[in-house]
């Protein structure tokens, strides 16, 4: 057995949190700055740190680069040239981030030899495109997680515009009741996002207002117009706030999991979470940020099909919970151990895999007497070269195991 222990990559973003982080790895708490992500992969911009045995240091990205067929499995590699597909996250957001969108494959791939082309830098401010993949992602609760993904019902959002109508709002409301469906979304939206800046000081406040009385007498869109409210108090001028309003809200729940396909327009409020998504740094933002907005592109890229958000509870299969998606880069599954429970767990070597420890403490072994301890906040490297393990659960408490694998639809071929 060839685990090898990682390290993740903190990441520092403004929005992050000051104690999430921090407590999981056994850090003082509070940190000095926030701690948005901790990354466990490949990405070149931060790799996971590899902790040999031998007391040596290397990072993920050098590891796999070195082997990449031994690392990945020859269909792997050969299908991402070399790199691992997918990037496994801790996200803790305080705050909320930026609304975007990613592209598909296709998109990703003109894009990014329309800029190639154009000389853009790849690290320049105003590139939309800095590498040619696709980057789905699918985000799972470990606690109550909130976010907004996927425009609503165009026939509940006239409810909600209605319910907050105020003069300016008015013909907007009308504008999507006349064309209940991606088309009327797309020009309400398009419209909106290109309102001149005066316009929009003009709309804003009005739109504010109303949600403020919406809220105080308890109305039934009382969760939609707090969102909408919190994200005019950062961002009292821009556009964002109003596109807000045509988004599924949702709370997610410990274990609750959405996937967000190309094109799926999304924010995230606040929360702890396991995300997983695509080796890419492909984003199209909408607002809500200070970086930059390409409007033109953005709408080329968003997908303006509507209803509910599907929420993903995890598929059994063998004593797992799989989120299982349509993406071959990626698949996440969850284990789940009660504090009596000392189920013992089988995992294939059917490809290069991240396990990631979030409660309690997990025992690796295999049949030739190697051992792997994982507490919380630890995590390990498992080559495809690596046969099966066992895992179970230790001590008196609950514990829960997080598996980063490639697709199943990609295992399979």
């Amino acid at each position: 057995m060839t685990v090898e222990l990682l390290q993740g990559a903190v990441r520092a973003y403004a929005w992050g949190s000051r104690t999430t982080i921090p407590e999981l790895l056994g850090r003082p708490v509070p940190s000095p700055h926030p701690e948005a992500e901790l990354w466990f992969g490949a990405h070149p911009g931060d790799p996971a740190r590899v902790l040999r045995s031998d007391g040596t240091e290397t990072t993920l990205l050098e590891v796999v680069d070195a082997d990449p067929d031994g690392q990945l499995g020859a269909r792997c590699s050969g299908r991402w040239g070399g790199r691992l597909p997918f990037l496994l996250k801790i996200l803790a957001a305080e705050e909320p981030l930026s609304m975007q969108a990613h592209p598909s494959a296709e998109q990703a791939a003109e894009g990014y030899a329309r800029e190639e082309a154009a000389g853009i830098p790849r690290d320049a401010a105003n590139r939309n495109y800095p590498d040619p993949t696709a980057k789905p992602e699918l985000v799972c609760a470990l606690t109550e997680f909130h976010a907004l993904a996927g425009f609503r019902d165009p026939h509940r959002t006239v409810r909600l515009l209605r319910a907050i109508e105020t003069p300016g709002l008015a013909r907007y409301a009308e504008l999507l009741a006349g064309q209940p469906g991606p088309d009327g979304l797309r020009a309400l939206f398009t419209t909106w996002i290109t309102l001149p800046q005066s316009a929009l000081d003009e709309l804003l406040p009005e739109v504010l207002e109303a949600c403020v009385r919406h809220v105080q007498d308890r109305g039934e869109f009382a969760a939609e117009c707090r969102t909408v409210l919190e994200l005019g108090e950062v961002h009292p001028r821009d556009a964002g706030v109003l596109a807000a309003l045509l988004l599924n809200r949702l709370t997610l729940r410990a274990g609750e999991a959405i996937y967000l396909p190309a094109g799926n327009l999304h924010l995230y409020l606040h929360g702890t979470a396991v995300e997983i998504l695509a080796n890419s740094d492909n984003i199209l933002r909408c607002g809500l940020t200070p970086k930059h907005v390409d409007v033109p592109e953005l709408l080329r890229v968003v997908d303006f099909r509507c209803g509910d958000m599907p929420v993903l509870t995890g598929e059994p299969d063998g004593g797992a919970a799989v989120y299982r998606t349509e993406t071959p880069e990626f698949e996440l599954s969850r284990i789940d151990w009660d504090s009596d429970d000392r189920r013992e767990l089988e995992l294939d070597g059917s490809g290069p895999e991240i396990l990631l420890c979030t409660a309690g403490e997990l025992l690796l072994y295999d049949d030739e007497g190697t051992k792997v301890e994982l507490r919380r906040g630890e995590s390990v490297w498992r080559p495809a070269s690596d046969p099966a393990v066992r895992v179970r659960a230790v001590g008196e408490h609950t514990a829960q195991l997080f598996r980063a694998t490639v697709g199943t639809c990609l295992q399979e071929l």
